[in-house]
């Protein structure tokens, strides 16, 4: 590309805006500007191995099409994939309500540019708080991972406040590896993340072994999933908030939102603050998932003080039967007080709160009951299935599932790697490898069903294992 090529939509590429541009700054390249603030010895001394820029918008179209067709999606293929992600049903109504440039666009519009962005953030927060059984929900931020990472946050920053600090922080071992990596390095240099033992039969949490770290009384908080990352259904809850209290923890549950229409919310078994992921709630699996994060608690100042992340409150205004939006407690957060605030929150994914809040309307505390019915039928069905191939064990956990379970093929002499390999040969995405994030299960698999996954499905799946286990 020439030196005086002028890009169509970049103005500043235009030679004369850029020569005074450089003349404003004193320069004579850009290059001074790196030279004045990256040492020599980090500058890359060589031509770049680039390839020729792509000219106009139908070529660069036509390239990136080229590259994404190379993927295969849930779409072409049948999934067992879950692990964090998940295939549901998006309403349609989800889609056209969140591509409105009103949302689209307005990224972080105020008071003043946001077109109705803060009323549909707050009427999301409403519901997930009648979901949760909680008073008070934040605005959402990365990811589940972070607000979880977040949540561990804030319990380390209560016992400060109390005077009280401690440096521990409790998880169980059947967490999702990737969420521990996470939580592990957001508070490495406060405190240290450990996990507790489970049970082998059922794989709830062991009692006694969390008892006996919550002695050392250095534990600000005990952090467990529902359904766990491998499936089954957390049962102690309650025991597990009251051991938690009883040595002055803190308790922090994540619950999977998709099951909350037909399972109790932590919230309502001891737990001080709920987190987690909404991507169930409307989005669509996007390169690896539309994910984001939300943080809930009950009305306790000494907590909600130590949210991270936006609040939006309502208001009456001078006229009778209007209502205003706005965003409360802002110093909190590192978008109202950068230096100040509790922690740094980034990207907030604020377009998947409204997301959230159009499909929870459009289901209706009916539409959550079936959702979860239907996936526990599934669930069940699909271990039924098969448990009937020989050398296979479904459900390695004596428990109850929702959306995943573990499936065990060590004594088939086969690797996970090795099934899955097969199982793509016959357009079917395997469950997620558990070899090496879970040695203990042996070649092990996480399996996931949601509503979408058909009884076809299924057998289709157990008659294809049956094939590869056979070697046939």
């Amino acid at each position: 590309m020439g030196k005086d090529f002028i890009h169509p939509y970049m103005p500043n590429s235009v030679p004369g805006i850029k020569e005074e541009m450089l003349q404003e700054l004193g320069i004579k390249s850009v290059e001074e500007i790196y030279e004045s603030v990256i040492p020599e010895e980090l500058r890359y001394k060589e031509r770049l191995d680039l390839p020729e820029p792509i000219l106009s918008e139908h070529e660069l179209k036509k390239h990136v099409k080229g590259i994404l067709d190379k993927n295969v999606s849930t779409e072409e293929y049948t999934s067992f994939l879950g692990a964090g992600c998940y295939k549901h049903q998006v309403p349609a109504l989800c889609d056209e309500i969140n591509s409105r440039g009103e949302f689209l666009t307005g990224y972080c519009g105020d008071t003043y540019s946001d077109h109705g962005k803060m009323q549909a953030i707050f009427e999301y927060a409403s519901m997930m708080g009648e979901l949760l059984d909680a008073d008070v929900v934040s605005y959402t931020n990365y990811d589940g991972g972070q607000a979880v990472s977040s949540s561990l946050r804030i319990a380390l920053r209560v016992m400060e406040g109390r005077g009280t600090p401690k440096t521990m922080l409790l998880v169980p071992s059947t967490m999702n590896p990737e969420i521990y990596s996470q939580a592990d390095a957001y508070c490495r240099n406060l405190a240290q993340v450990q996990k507790v033992a489970y049970e082998p039969e059922t794989g709830l949490m062991d009692l006694a072994d969390l008892e006996e770290k919550l002695r050392t009384g250095q534990v600000a908080a005990v952090f467990y999933e529902n359904p766990s990352y491998l499936g089954f259904f957390e049962t102690r809850g309650q025991e597990i908030a009251d051991l938690a209290h009883r040595y002055g923890a803190l308790c922090i549950a994540q619950p999977e939102v998709a099951a909350l229409g037909i399972m109790e919310s932590p919230m309502n078994q001891g737990a001080d603050i709920v987190c987690g992921d909404i991507q169930p709630l409307g989005m669509h699996i996007q390169f690896g998932g539309g994910q984001a994060g939300f943080i809930a608690c009950q009305q306790d100042v000494e907590l909600i003080r130590q949210f991270p992340t936006y609040m939006y409150g309502i208001a009456e205004t001078g006229e009778e039967g209007k209502y205003g939006w706005g965003r409360a407690m802002n110093y909190r957060c590192s978008h109202g007080s950068r230096e100040n605030a509790n922690e740094y929150f980034g990207t907030e994914t604020g377009l998947w709160g409204i997301t959230a809040g159009v499909y929870l309307a459009s289901m209706g505390p009916q539409g959550m009951y079936e959702l979860g019915e239907t996936i526990i039928q599934n669930v069940n069905y699909a271990i039924g299935k098969l448990s009937e191939i020989p050398g296979i064990r479904a459900n390695v956990f004596k428990n109850s599932n929702f959306q995943e379970f573990v499936v065990d093929f060590t004594k088939t002499g086969k690797t996970v790697q090795e099934i899955n390999k097969a199982l793509l040969g016959e357009k079917i995405f395997g469950g997620k490898d558990l070899s090496k994030d879970f040695p203990r299960l042996g070649q092990s698999a996480l399996y996931c069903v949601s509503e979408l996954t058909t009884a076809d499905d299924i057998e289709h799946l157990a008659e294809v294992l049956q094939r590869i286990v056979r070697g046939c």
